[in-house]
């Protein structure tokens, strides 16, 4: 990745786009390589731009989540992040389950947006909270149909952090841990869950919800 963020942003409102990207043409280290307006366009922007991170809308023109997958399986290092009214959350679980790196809520301040491609620019991965909070509040609230997976209660205190935008260092900072012991236990998380990456350590949940109705996690001794 060069000296600066190369971002794109891909909305089918133009306005909400244009203030979008001057907001972030006003920030020193970022450079807003591309702008579109519909999935198709998301594919082409992030094939010939390269930018290191890609905003999209869910609810526009064309197919989005697989244009997020598309995406995620052929520049695996543009990180999509979606920036959208949609609250919903199978909307969100689709577009983590496709390889997005993030998922933020239309109407979060220029400083938070800023804070939110900083954090995916570098690999991390950032949930708005409130809906971070809702995700994982459905994950508890399946404990009690678990069967074959056993988090830790070091294992939630971290991934709990992670889903609220915090990154390793701030993880460790907070909980009092090093930062290879965090991600030590992001390890252990994502192969209990089959996850890829962090993302998909909450994404999974869901999708093991609907596919083995009887699958949840229970909190085990740390």
């Amino acid at each position: 990745m060069s000296d600066k963020i190369k971002v794109g942003i891909v909305d089918d409102h133009p306005l909400l786009r244009q203030g979008v990207a001057a907001t972030l043409s006003r920030v020193e280290d970022f450079e807003v390589v591309e702008q579109g307006g519909c999935a198709d366009e998301a594919r082409e922007i992030s094939a010939r731009c390269q930018p290191d991170v890609l905003l999209m809308d869910v609810n526009m023109p064309g197919d989005t989540f697989a244009a997020v997958r598309a995406i995620s399986k052929a520049q695996p290092k543009v990180k999509v992040l979606m920036l959208t009214v949609s609250e919903s959350e199978d909307d969100a679980y689709s577009a983590l389950e496709g390889g997005a790196q993030g998922y933020v809520l239309k109407g979060v301040s220029g400083p938070e947006l800023i804070q939110a491609i900083r954090t995916v620019a570098k690999g991390e991965t950032f949930i708005t909270p409130v809906l971070a909070t809702r995700l994982l509040s459905n994950f508890r609230k399946h404990q009690t149909e678990q069967r074959g997976v056993d988090l830790t209660h070091r294992e939630e205190q971290i991934i709990r952090e992670v889903a609220n935008g915090l990154t390793n260092r701030e993880v460790a900072v907070k909980l009092g841990l090093s930062e290879k012991t965090v991600k030590y236990y992001m390890t252990n998380v994502m192969q209990k869950l089959h996850a890829r990456n962090r993302v998909e350590a909450v994404a999974a949940v869901r999708r093991y919800w609907e596919s083995h109705k009887t699958w949840t996690v229970g909190i085990g001794a740390p």
